[in-house]
């Protein structure tokens, strides 16, 4: 009897749990179907047949002024000439800036002149849950959940037709699929998670959101503190711990590369901005991505002169982890080293840091930088140009030699293109986009240089400085021809 009722409550709870999960997901429809209605009662359209086509970008940062909001923008300006019946809305958490101060910045910074009257913004208030310093570990499983929060938020306040992530917030597909009914499009920028860093666990290299408290001496002194409050403290205890410590993160990572791949699943549609990029998504995802590279302003910096450049060295990236200034300012300082001729006089050399700043931690970020220029003794030779305008921007790429591009495995790289197209020559790591798609030789002629380390960068920077002056202007023309036509923004108009 005793077991009946056990297995009868067992049901009526099942029934009753799904019967409130139906209620919730029915209000959910409801409140969603509702505010669509307001939406369109505002734009003067009452007809179901003439209403058109709601196309959301989920954009939590389209204020930031990076190459990602380039991609973001030139596409809105693309759609806005070639469908006369989709209206653009773009979800983000820039909710200190209004729609005006917005697209004046956009033409400010990138040139791009949008029409108001098709575009139109939801102001999320819940980005904070995608903040990388709201998840000190974890980082990318907290943000990636954080992102199903400011998701559910963009579209219960307003459903598009079509929901296109252009950040790479994979875990919000399932969400605008599933439970929005919204047809889901992808352009990734960058994996959130891919194989070669799941390497980078097992290798023990520290990196952007691969804590250096698993990869130096930190972990000894963990090691040290778990293993010694019952026994004596030993090398083979603290192997014990390392070895336990770095397997338990490897799952993670393999258990959160199931599970993003899983989200990736739920799109309709997938365009991927490389060739690096396109074989991560392709093997997690289990789709056949179209690489469409994103459009770069070639066409404008290819009127820069190529003559009279400085001893400048320039950097353009947003003082992002991931962009890896410290490396730029190690380079640096190793250059000056192996030439102090390079210091000061008439060959010195200057490092100009060019970059938007989103937040505290960035401002943050930019702060322990210029500590680290005085620790290294360069201070005299970096200027920071912080939220630059594209006026001050293009002054400076017109006059230096070098850009200089850090990041480890950059998905594409639209700042090492644009340093191609204004006439610099570009010194880039190794890697990702520009190793695969952009630094490769043209005409049977090198277009530029990759490097890895300090010392490696230093070498290369110094190489471009040894050209002489036909040297450099070949290679300078070269680069400048690889470039055009094939990332440039015509393509996409």
């Amino acid at each position: 009897m005793i077991e009946i009722l056990s297995l009868s409550n067992l049901i009526s709870l099942s029934i009753g749990f799904l019967t409130i999960i139906f209620i919730i997901y029915k209000h959910i429809k409801n409140r969603a179907k509702q505010n669509r209605k307001v939406f369109f009662e505002k734009l003067n359209i009452s007809n179901h047949n003439l209403r058109p086509i709601i196309l959301g970008f989920f954009h939590p940062y389209c204020n930031a002024g990076g190459g990602g909001e380039r991609v973001l923008w030139t596409a809105i300006r693309s759609i806005q000439k070639k469908y006369q019946n989709v209206i653009c809305v773009v979800y983000t958490g820039d909710t200190d800036a209004t729609k005006d101060v917005i697209l004046e910045k956009v033409m400010l910074r990138f040139r791009i002149k949008l029409d108001p009257e098709s575009l139109f913004f939801v102001f999320l208030n819940k980005r904070n849950w995608v903040e990388d310093d709201r998840y000190p570990r974890f980082t990318l499983l907290g943000q990636s959940l954080g992102s199903t929060v400011l998701g559910f938020e963009a579209l219960k306040k307003l459903t598009p037709d079509f929901y296109f992530d252009t950040m790479g917030y994979a875990f919000t597909y399932p969400l605008a699929k599933r439970i929005f009914g919204c047809k889901v499009g992808a352009y990734v920028h960058y994996p959130t998670i891919s194989s070669d860093m799941l390497s980078k666990v097992q290798e023990m290299r520290p990196g952007f959101n691969n804590d250096q408290i698993i990869t130096k001496s930190r972990i000894l002194s963990t090691g040290k503190i778990m293993c010694g409050f019952k026994k004596q403290f030993s090398k083979s205890n603290i192997f014990e711990f390392v070895k336990t410590y770095l397997c338990i993160i490897n799952r993670y990572y393999r258990m959160f590369a199931y599970l993003y791949s899983l989200a990736g699943s739920f799109a309709d549609v997938v365009m991927v901005n490389s060739t690096w990029t396109k074989g991560h998504i392709d093997h997690l995802w289990g789709v056949n991505s179209k690489i469409v590279y994103p459009p770069c302003d070639t066409t404008s910096l290819t009127k820069l002169p190529l003559e009279g450049r400085q001893r400048i060295i320039t950097s353009v990236a947003q003082f992002r982890p991931e962009k890896d200034h410290q490396l730029q300012l190690q380079s640096l300082s190793c250059l000056l080293s192996n030439y102090p001729n390079f210091r000061q006089g008439s060959e010195k050399v200057e490092l100009i840091l060019i970059g938007g700043s989103r937040n505290k931690s960035d401002e943050d970020r930019i702060q322990k930088l210029k500590e680290q220029c005085k620790q290294l003794n360069i201070e005299d030779n970096v200027i920071f140009e912080i939220n630059a305008s594209f006026e001050k921007l293009a002054d400076w790429l017109s006059k230096s030699k070098i850009g200089l591009h850090t990041m480890w495995n950059e998905h594409f790289g639209i700042g090492v293109v644009e340093y191609m197209a204004a006439g610099l020559i570009p010194v880039a790591h190794n890697s990702g986009g520009p190793k695969m798609d952009i630094v490769i030789p043209y005409n049977d002629n090198v277009t530029g240089y990759l490097a890895s380390t300090p010392e490696e960068f230093a070498i290369k920077l110094a190489n471009v400085f040894s050209l002489s002056e036909e040297e450099y202007n070949n290679m300078q023309t070269n680069a400048r021809e690889s470039v055009t036509g094939k990332f440039s923004e015509e393509y996409l108009l």
